[in-house]
C-alpha cells in the first residue's frame, strides 16, 4: 500500500483542471442557466467567469507562496492545528456531497435519456467502482489518461458544433434582457455555484504539479480556465440559437439538439456518442473529486502514503449518492439554490481568507527584514 510522492507535469495538471471544470458542466449548465437567465444566460456566464478568475488567482498565489507544502500542511501553518481540522472536516463533507451529486447527476441523465429501465444505483455503483480503481493507480496515471480522454471529449464536441450549424437560428439570441437584469443575476448565482466556485477546491491538487519552470503551471491553468469559459459559452449560444423559446423547457439541451443532426441520411442519431463523451466527462470529474477526498483524509489521519481508504471512501460516497435525495426536484433545488451559498461559506471564504493571511504575514516579514537590513547598514 505504500507509495512514493507522486507528481504530474504542469501541462498534465492543466489538463486535469480542464477535466475538472468541463467534466459534467457541458451537459448540465445550458438548460438551467437559460431557464434562470433566459437570453441573457451568456451574460451571466461572463460575469461569473470574472469572479471565477479571481478565485483561480487566489489558489495559484497560495500554491506559489507555500511551494513544497501540501494543502493540509499550509492550512495548518496559517490556521493552526485545531482550526485546520475544522476547516478540513468541513471541506471533506463538502467534497463527499459534491461527488455524490456528480454521480447522481450522471445516473439521472442516463435514466432519463437512454437507459430508462436501469436502476440508478447500478449506474452509480459502476462509475464509483471505476473511479476508485483509477484513484488506486495514482495521480500520475490520472494525469496521463485524462489528457487523452479530455481531448476525445473536446473532439466529439467540436464535430457536434460543426454538424449543428445548419439548424442554427441567430435571431433567437434577441432580445438580450427581456425581463431586465434580475434573471441575469439569478443565472450568475447559479453558475457561480457550479462550476466557477468549485475552482477554489483545486487548491488541494496544485501541490502535485512538478512546477519545473516558473510560470508554466500558471499559464496552463489560465489557458484551461479560458477554454472552459469558451466551451460553456458556445454551449449556451448553441442552446439559445437552436431551441429558441423552448430552450427553457428542455432538460438536457445539447443532448436534445444532437438528436436533430441529420447529414444526408448518412450521419444521424449521434446522441449516443454525445452521451458517451458526457459520461466520460462526469467520470473524470468524479474521479478528481474522489482523489481530493482521499488526499485530505489521508493527511488528516496521518497516513499520507496509503491507498487503503480508497474503497471505503468510495463506498461511503456511493451510499450518500443513493440516499441523499428523495426525488429529482429536491436535487435540482439543492444544486440551484443551496449549493452556491454552501460552497461559498465552507470553501471560498476560508481559503480566500487563508490567502489574505498569507499575504499579510509575508508583507510583515518583508518589512521586518528591510528594517533589520537598514539597522545593519547604519551600524
Amino acid at each position: 500500500m505504500e507509495q512514493s510522492k507522486e507528481i504530474v507535469s504542469d501541462h498534465q495538471m492543466a489538463f486535469i483542471f480542464l477535466c475538472y471544470m468541463v467534466g459534467s458542466a457541458l451537459v448540465n449548465i445550458p438548460s438551467p442557466l437559460i431557464t434562470n437567465a433566459e437570453n441573457g444566460a451568456w451574460i451571466s456566464l461572463l460575469l461569473t467567469s470574472i469572479v471565477g478568475f479571481g478565485i483561480l488567482i487566489v489558489i495559484l498565489y497560495l500554491n506559489k507562496a507555500h511551494r513544497g507544502s501540501t494543502f493540509f500542511e499550509y492550512t495548518k501553518k496559517v490556521y493552526g492545528k485545531w482550526l485546520t481540522y475544522v476547516v478540513i472536516g468541513l471541506l471533506l463533507m463538502l467534497l463527499v456531497i459534491m461527488v455524490s451529486n456528480i454521480i447522481l447527476d450522471v445516473g439521472m441523465f442516463l435514466h432519463n435519456t437512454v437507459m430508462r429501465a436501469t436502476p440508478l444505483y447500478i449506474v452509480q455503483g459502476f462509475i464509483f467502482l471505476v473511479a476508485a480503481l483509477t484513484i488506486f493507480c495514482g495521480i500520475e496515471v490520472i494525469g496521463r489518461m485524462f489528457t487523452m480522454l479530455i481531448l476525445f471529449v473536446m473532439a466529439v464536441y467540436g464535430v457536434f458544433l460543426l454538424m449543428i450549424v445548419p439548424v442554427i437560428e441567430p435571431q433567437y439570441i434577441l432580445p438580450l434582457t427581456p425581463d431586465g437584469w434580475k434573471p441575469i443575476l439569478h443565472g450568475a448565482y447559479f453558475v457561480f455555484g457550479f462550476p466557477y466556485s468549485e475552482v477554489i477546491l483545486f487548491a488541494i491538487l496544485l501541490p502535485f504539479a512538478r512546477q519545473k519552470e516558473a510560470g508554466t503551471l500558471r499559464r496552463g491553468m489560465i489557458v484551461a480556465y479560458i477554454l472552459t469559459t469558451l466551451l460553456l459559452l458556445t454551449a449556451v449560444f448553441i442552446s439559445i440559437m437552436v431551441l429558441g423559446p423552448i430552450g427553457t423547457k428542455v432538460k438536457y439541451s445539447l443532448f436534445y439538439i444532437s438528436t436533430l443532426i441529420d447529414v444526408q441520411d448518412i450521419l444521424t442519431r449521434i446522441e449516443a456518442v454525445m452521451a458517451m463523451s458526457w459520461i466520460i466527462g462526469s467520470y473524470m470529474k468524479a474521479t478528481i473529486v474522489l482523489y481530493m477526498i482521499h488526499t485530505l483524509f489521508n493527511e488528516m489521519v496521518g497516513e499520507k502514503s496509503t491507498r487503503i481508504f480508497v474503497f471505503p471512501i468510495s463506498f461511503l460516497c456511493l451510499l450518500m449518492s443513493v440516499t441523499l435525495y428523495e426525488h429529482e426536484l429536491e436535487f435540482a433545488d439543492h444544486v440551484g439554490v443551496i449549493w452556491p451559498l454552501f460552497i461559498t461559506i465552507v470553501a471560498v471564504i476560508p481559503i480566500t481568507l487563508m490567502a489574505a493571511i498569507t499575504m499579510i504575514k509575508k508583507r510583515r516579514k518583508r518589512k521586518k527584514r528591510s528594517k533589520e537590513e537598514s539597522k545593519e547598514l547604519d551600524i
